[in-house]
């Protein structure tokens, strides 16, 4: 790939590398590939130069390095993400244990440094649309004799996958010494149940016995034989043998000892055993406790049904040291922080359909039947099912609005004072998204040629964590709707006023914009005027000619 200044006449096709501002108060993004219409522009604008990049004879352009490198790394059980910037993100299915091959990931990214490949760490928790994984190209192109490589070394082995938990029947033997209280072991049950419960499991059985042998050996022999699938023993006391009461106790009752301790501290004094079918753990007493510890790494393995036994446990010991890390517990705030910049992020839609549909004259354009449903139906059905919640935002005859949408899973926020322009309705819809997601789409009930696919392909390309806040449909370089816009923008959304809508907040954050081409003129086209309408039924019947 060349990359440097390059005369502006001769720069069609090449790859602009920084963002460029040109007449008429335009901006052309860094990557964007410069077009003859770019070059007119940038002459007009006086530029003479612009850094960029410039494909060479074997190279590949860094989106489609990246998707093929995910095709070779993905699939089973985490979602591929779309090529964008080069990037391409991987998310779990289901939750469970992220397991990663760190060998291969390392001989992956000793490749090629254009190349790289980041996962979370070995053994990670990780919830539904979490991200585990993001190749990233970092150059604007890449040599395919790299890319090939780099796909050589995956080989058709799982660099990374999600082990998804499996439902357990799960019992809970505590036992009793005159010296421990009972509101120690109800704590116990809550904290254990806590702990199953994030990850996807119930306590099906909790019983309680003395201290010894012969009366623990009844109870474990009772769990066994009521169908227990994982059997967790909390001790009086703390085992401090193979032959001390717990695993005395596992062995009377024909069951065996696998290990004993563990290199993870807090967590020592664990035991592993086997009884049947049933894996019995034998908790170390920071187990009362719900901060992270070492029976935590081995409850989440045997949970995902992956191998815990000995050499596993004993290979624990790399970061094993617990005691004094800050994220134990990691303070909530942190943690939502750090789990919202992996997951994918949460996207809600407003449907702006308040107006009164002045230039339409007596008609209500939104009810309009266009392809044998109403107008705002079009843009109901392309998001629903791709964004949640779908807020319709209504004022002028909201209540026939309302029927039009009968069967649509959408809620509605009636906008009382819809007759002082559009940003009353923007604002509406915003108070009533709730707290959680991270950006909204805002559709315009009057563009009924907007579908699935437009829909998707901005929602694809909104990031937050990667700096695009700002998602905008654009159609041969013109930007239209609807646009995608992060929660980051809601509290200065909050104080527009009249028909502005959120152009001048797109305007005021450059930086911050995703420009996203588009196919068809479907996201420049609004029927607001009989004139329009009557394009539109024009256009219709000469494509169905």
């Amino acid at each position: 790939m060349k990359f440097g200044e390059v005369p502006v006449a001769e720069a069609a096709g090449a790859i602009l590398a920084h963002n460029m501002a040109v007449t008429g108060g335009r901006r052309l993004k860094k990557g964007r590939v410069l077009t003859p219409d770019d070059i007119a522009v940038l002459q007009i604008s006086g530029k003479e130069s612009v850094t960029a990049a410039r494909l060479e004879p074997g190279d590949i352009g860094e989106n489609e390095a990246a998707a093929e490198l995910a095709r070779a790394l993905g699939g089973g059980s985490v979602e591929i993400g779309p090529a964008f910037t080069g990037r391409v993100n991987f998310f779990a299915k289901a939750p469970g244990l992220c397991v990663v091959d760190r060998d291969a990931v390392d001989g992956f990214n000793l490749v090629d440094e254009a190349i790289t490949l980041a996962t979370v760490e070995p053994y990670s928790v990780v919830a539904p649309k979490q991200m585990v994984a993001t190749v990233k190209i970092i150059p604007f192109a890449v040599s395919g004799e790299a890319v090939a490589a780099c796909a050589r070394k995956v080989g058709g082995r799982g660099l990374f996958s999600v082990a998804p938990f499996q439902n357990k029947r799960v019992a809970l033997i505590q036992t009793r010494l005159p010296s421990l209280k009972e509101s120690v072991l109800d704590k116990t049950v809550m904290t254990t149940d806590e702990r199953l419960a994030g990850l996807g499991n119930d306590l099906t059985r909790e019983t309680r016995c003395e201290h010894n042998v012969d009366d623990l050996a009844d109870h474990i022999r009772a769990a066994a034989a009521a169908g227990s699938e994982l059997i967790l023993i909390a001790g009086a006391s703390a085992i401090i043998d193979r032959r001390d009461v717990i695993p005395a106790a596992l062995t009377a009752c024909g069951g065996t000892i696998l290990h004993f301790g563990m290199p993870v501290d807090p967590g020592n004094l664990m035991l592993m055993g086997r009884l049947g079918d049933a894996d019995v753990l034998g908790l170390p007493g920071c187990a009362r406790s719900p901060k992270i510890n070492g029976y935590d790494w081995v409850l989440q393995r045997i949970v995902a049904g992956l191998p815990a036994g000995s050499e596993e446990v004993m290979r624990m010991g790399v970061g094993g040291l617990l005691a004094d890390i800050p994220s134990r517990p990691m303070p909530r705030a942190k943690a939502d922080s750090h789990i919202a910049a992996r997951r994918a992020p949460r996207v809600a839609a407003l449907i702006l359909a308040a107006g009164q549909s002045t230039r339409m004259g007596t008609l209500n354009k939104l009810l309009i039947s266009i392809d044998g449903k109403p107008m705002v139906r079009h843009a109901a059905e392309a998001v629903a099912g791709r964004a949640a919640p779908v807020i319709v935002v209504t004022g002028h005859q909201h209540e026939q609005i309302e029927a039009a949408l009968a069967g649509v899973p959408v809620s509605f926020a009636h906008n009382p004072d819809y007759a002082r322009g559009l940003s009353t309705s923007l604002k509406s819809g915003l108070a009533a998204l709730p707290h959680d997601i991270d950006g909204a789409l805002v559709l315009l009930g009057d563009m009924p040629r907007v579908g699935p696919s437009e829909v998707a392909r901005l929602i694809d390309a909104f990031n937050p964590v990667e700096g695009r806040v700002i998602v905008v449909p654009t159609r041969k370089g013109k930007r239209g709707n609807p646009v995608l816009l992060g929660k980051q923008l809601f509290q200065e959304l909050s104080g527009i006023a009249g028909d502005s809508g959120a152009r001048a907040s797109i305007a005021a954050h450059p930086d911050l914009v995703a420009e996203i081409e588009m196919d068809s003129d479907s996201v420049l086209t609004d029927i607001d005027t009989p004139q329009a309408l009557a394009r539109l039924t024009s256009n219709r019947a000469k494509a169905v000619a």
